[in-house]
């Protein structure tokens, strides 16, 4: 019974200690896949504009 709380244990801490690297190591996207020529800023967190996936600003009359 002792080997196995020491199992439960150490996994849990194996566990642990890998989420906390793995999220020190993350970056976004448009930061990880930008290079020296691209002009990405932070996207925002909208990213279809402010009136949504309906509407157009152009005169399509499809829109």
């Amino acid at each position: 019974m002792r080997i196995m709380i020491l199992s439960v244990v150490a996994a849990i801490v194996l566990a642990v200690v890998a989420a906390s690297v793995l999220d020190a190591m993350q970056e976004p996207a448009y930061e990880a896949y930008s290079t020296s020529s691209v002009r990405v800023g932070d996207p925002g967190s909208n990213l279809v504009g402010s009136g949504g996936w309906g509407s157009s600003s152009r005169s399509d009359p499809l829109h």
